[in-house]
């Protein structure tokens, strides 16, 4: 399984590609991992992009709890999969950001991508920086999810 760490601050190309931080393709070079799937993050105003190992763990978590011959189910998974793309690391390590997005997102040339375990976020970075919180509500926040006894 893949963990990726780190937020690391980078700039889009002309041609609207970006190239993957170095710990980021060290990484996918050692599980020999190179295609992506690309989507609208279901909270936030960034991209989700799942290596295909990662992506399908997903999928098969939603489809055991679905039944596509129920309406809500079939509706359900029209719309996660709306606006998905498949996307490929190039020989130089990048990868391109579908048009689509830009006006999703707001992405602008400063992005940031940031590392989420399984997964790797795209942010504008301006964006990034406003989401962040103080101190104080993150403790409440581990605690609200974690409990009393965590040690963060």
């Amino acid at each position: 399984m893949l963990t990726f760490i780190g937020d690391y601050p980078c700039k889009l190309d002309a041609k609207g590609r970006v190239l993957l931080p170095a710990a980021f393709r060290k990484l996918l070079a050692a599980s020999s991992e190179d295609r992506f799937v690309m989507r609208k993050n279901l909270y936030e105003n960034c991209l989700d992009l799942f290596p295909s190992s990662e992506w399908d763990k997903q999928l098969a978590k939603i489809r055991s709890q679905l039944n596509p011959f129920n309406r809500k189910h079939a509706t359900f998974l029209r719309e996660f999969f709306r606006g998905t793309a498949e996307v490929q690391v190039d020989s130089n390590g990048r990868i391109l950001i579908p048009k689509k997005y830009f006006s999703d997102t707001d992405l602008s040339k400063g992005l940031t991508l940031v590392g989420q375990d399984g997964k790797i976020e795209i942010w504008d970075t301006e964006k990034y920086q406003d989401s962040g919180m103080n101190q104080e509500e993150f403790n409440q926040l581990a605690n609200d999810i974690l409990g009393d006894n965590t040690a963060l």
